[in-house]
């Protein structure tokens, strides 16, 4: 009992004089006639550990005369940055640099609580997420960005994935088509991020705006689109983390020689690994959980016709071209200055004027591409010809024969644009036919009148004309360029009208 209390006096003594006398260790060692080891252990000081850094005092900073301003532009706008807050200092004296600015910004910015997420639960059948991933030029030669179209089921997490060279909303709509297929069906609800193909505008507190073509196809295949809340990707989290997936364990170490390839490798990757893997979240198999779970949930889509074309409206270019896509098309050359519609899928491309079809070629993916076909081109001109007057009929109605070349020899005598009558004598010559439109000629020339609009409205409204067949291509241009004259059917006898149509309202203006 004397030795404890003997060691808690020394102790005691210790302190007093460590603290009180402000002794060394050595010098309380001597007096008391201990070990210094025995001092240090009565202190609890560990010999071993570093000796605190003596903290020199703070040193002045040209900015400490700004602190409250700082700290009041913090506090009312978290995200301010370093040029402009300085841009707020030199009205108040601040003669410092950016530096010392930036960094005690960093100390005094507000930290940000971090966010916390809640664990989202999908009943089966009721969430598909979309997304778009951008994968960069991973093709040899193709000058144009891959992108990967990537869904996720939200029950079983059971994911398609398809690799395309555009993000428009043709193929956009090709790719959810397929999907749909590869499924089986559809969710009550697809969530999409703000892809303009999907989502036109999207404010906070507002509704946002879909594009009216999606919603279209929405209603056509029977779910209901949602579109995510700007800058939260978290609730599309299962589509995020499945791009996050395929960036990690598909790409690392693989080549493509072409899209094609690319494609059968992706597929091959998600039917036989990413599907049947042990999913990280679930720890179940998504093709399991799919296969006898979801699928069975899946509502069959509703099938109602739907445009999945990419689609264009474009004028025809003085060497009969059409942009389409970054790469021109050829179409037939007597359709200069004339608009027509552009539609694509993802192997052809075809031109309508109107509602006819004048071209056709397979797609390319290439830029700045120039595919042309030889039969598109103008028929060779005789040696030596003439350049043509505004009287004379354009070479591209010369089906019109006579009465057209009378007709454009009226035409240029008056007012009227010769260049506009042109284009839509040959619009009407290329969609009802020559003959339809030389009858419609003579019958408005015989009235003593001339004009394309009343030239179409014969042929519409009174002559009933329905749209010429496409002619039938041979892959010669010297037999494709032959032009045999239709029969003149008015030899034959009108058929007998059940009832009076009444004066063409052509005439009752002009009488």
């Amino acid at each position: 009992m004397s030795e404890v209390t003997g060691a808690e006096e020394r102790r005691a003594q210790i302190l007093r004089l460590y603290y009180v006398e402000d002794l060394s260790i050595r010098k309380i060692a001597k007096r008391l006639g201990v070990a210094r080891k025995t001092v240090r252990r009565d202190l609890g000081i560990d010999r071993r550990a570093p000796k605190p850094a003596q903290v020199a005092a703070p040193r002045p900073s040209l900015l400490d005369p700004f602190l409250d301003a700082i700290h009041e532009a913090l506090r009312e706008t978290p995200d301010l940055k370093a040029p402009a807050m300085l841009e707020r200092l030199r009205p108040l004296g601040y003669v410092g640099g950016i530096s010392i600015l930036r960094d005690r910004m960093r100390q005094l910015r507000p930290k940000q609580r971090p966010d916390a997420f809640d664990v989202l639960h999908f009943a089966p059948g009721q969430v598909m997420q979309v997304d778009w991933a951008d994968c960069g030029f991973l093709l040899p030669g193709v000058p144009r960005r891959v992108s990967a179209f990537v869904a996720v089921l939200g029950h079983s997490r059971m994911l398609y994935l398809e690799f395309c060279l555009s993000q428009k909303m043709g193929t956009f709509l090709r790719c959810m088509e397929r999907a749909i297929d590869f499924y089986g069906g559809v969710t009550l609800v697809d969530v999409f991020d703000n892809m303009k193909t999907v989502v036109v505008a999207n404010r906070p507190g507002q509704a946002p705006v879909f594009n009216p073509r999606f919603l279209h196809y929405a209603a056509a295949r029977g779910f209901a689109p949602e579109a995510c809340t700007p800058r939260q990707p978290h609730e599309k989290g299962g589509v995020e983390r499945g791009i996050g997936f395929m960036r990690e364990r598909f790409f690392p170490g693989r080549r493509f020689r072409d899209l094609d390839d690319l494609r059968g490798q992706g597929d091959h990757w998600r039917d036989t690994y990413a599907n049947n893997r042990e999913h990280d979240t679930t720890g179940k198999i998504p093709s399991l959980v799919f296969e006898n779970i979801e699928q069975p949930a899946l509502r069959p889509p509703k099938r109602a016709s739907v445009d999945v074309e990419d689609r264009d409206h474009t004028g025809v270019t003085k060497t009969h071209r059409v942009r389409f896509d970054r790469n021109t098309y050829s179409v037939p050359w007597r359709l200069v200055g004339q608009q027509v519609h552009v539609r694509g899928d993802d192997e052809h491309v075809r031109v309508f004027l109107g509602p006819k079809l004048v071209a056709e070629h397979l797609r390319s993916w290439d830029i700045g591409a120039d595919i042309a076909d030889p039969a598109h081109r103008r028929r060779p001109q005789r040696p030596g010809p003439k350049k043509r007057s505004a009287h004379e009929l354009p070479e591209m109605l010369e089906p019109m024969g006579e009465i057209g070349r009378k007709y454009f020899a009226i035409v240029a005598a008056t007012t009227r644009s010769v260049r506009r009558e042109t284009e839509r004598l040959t619009f009407l010559v290329e969609i009802f036919g020559a003959l339809a439109v030389v009858r419609a000629t003579e019958e408005v020339m015989a009235t003593g009148h001339v004009g394309v609009e009343y030239v179409e409205y014969v042929i519409r409204h009174r002559h009933r004309a329905k749209e010429a067949p496409e002619p039938m291509r041979l892959g010669d241009p010297e037999l494709d360029a032959t032009f045999v004259p239709e029969p003149d059917l008015s030899l034959y006898d009108e058929p007998e009208l059940t009832r009076d149509p009444g004066k063409p309202r052509m005439e009752t203006d002009h009488e």
